[in-house]
């Protein structure tokens, strides 16, 4: 598996115990350190200390595309998985998705799980909603990321070489974002995905995080849009209606946390595209989407008393593993 890593001191320890704690003990562990300034090495170097499955690369800066192909194309293994260096596994996660890709066949390249929401304690906000796209799921892909993240797919190597990696010609674009949407698409190409229908990854929303920048990675979808739209041009409604739902989420995220700068560009980034789009969204959708939120936060609110404090997400006990060392061998 691979962990990309850049400034990730405050919680890449917590990532690697969960990682360290997996059913499935027989893991090659790759850290790819992204060119951090700070102790994210020395942490992880604590954990390699200790476990022997840890290996740590180290490289100039050049995003979290990069690092995973550097990650992905240091491995032996036959089956990859990605966690990102602020994001958590439950201990079943691994062991399931082998399970479901070795029964789903050579034809099966991506298998994924659900994720749950977490914050900076690690605590359980919300849950993705439950999904079961299996087989064929590009046009799904064109509709919305249904996967939701860059933690939550193990892919099979042969799938990796085929989409040629994930692309790091988003950041050099200055719309670094949707690089895992774009390499969920690329698979789904060639390839069936498979899932296994249960909570098993922990995705960390924090403020400063890359996908806090919602310009950005609006301009990112879009462009993941405009390559499938040259190879697919027969699917050009389904993938406007993707940016239409990926812009409608944004807007209302933007709304509800107060950040109107980020409201403010999207809509134009929108009505440069396709102003009928745009008119669309801001006329007709958004106002059903604002009431429908706002209830939700009402009911929230009026039976707030009623709510046992969110859970944290499990993440299991490394030093329950045999791979556990007392030192350096």
């Amino acid at each position: 598996m691979v962990i990309p890593a850049f400034n990730a001191e405050a919680t890449i320890d917590e990532t690697l115990r969960s990682v360290r704690s997996q059913s499935h003990e027989r893991l090659e562990i790759i850290v790819v350190d992204d060119g951090s300034t700070d102790d994210t090495v020395a942490v992880a170097a604590l954990h390699a200390d200790r476990d022997p499955r840890i290996t740590i690369i180290r490289q100039d800066n050049a995003g979290v595309a990069a690092a995973r192909n550097a990650g992905w194309r240091a491995a032996s293994a036959e089956f990859i998985a990605f966690i990102d260096a602020d994001d958590l596994w439950a201990p079943s996660k691994v062991e399931r998705q082998l399970q479901a890709m070795i029964a789903g066949g050579e034809r099966t390249g991506l298998v994924y799980s659900w994720y749950a929401w977490i914050d900076a304690n690690s605590r359980v906000s919300v849950k993705s909603d439950p999904v079961f796209h299996a087989g064929e799921v590009l046009d799904y892909l064109f509709e919305g990321n249904f996967i939701g993240n860059g933690s939550s797919a193990m892919v099979r190597r042969e799938a990796l070489v085929a989409a040629n990696g994930f692309e790091s010609g988003l950041r050099a674009s200055g719309a670094q974002g949707c690089e895992d949407l774009l390499f969920y698409c690329r698979v789904a190409e060639a390839y069936h995905f498979a899932v296994v229908p249960d909570y098993e990854i922990g995705y960390r929303y924090l403020p400063d995080n890359m996908s806090s920048d919602m310009t950005r990675m609006f301009r990112s979808w879009m462009l993941v849009a405009d390559e499938m739209a040259a190879r697919h041009p027969d699917r050009i409604a389904l993938l406007d209606r993707g940016i239409c739902n990926y812009a409608r989420w944004l807007l209302r995220r933007a709304l509800m946390g107060g950040q109107l700068r980020y409201f403010a560009s999207v809509i134009v980034l929108l009505a440069r595209r396709n102003p009928s789009l745009a008119v669309k969204v801001v006329a007709l959708d958004l106002p059903r989407d604002i009431a429908s939120a706002t209830r939700w936060t009402f009911r929230n609110m009026r039976h707030k008393e009623l709510r046992r404090p969110s859970p944290s997400f499990l993440i299991g006990d490394p030093k329950q593993s045999r791979w556990q060392k007392t030192q350096t061998t």
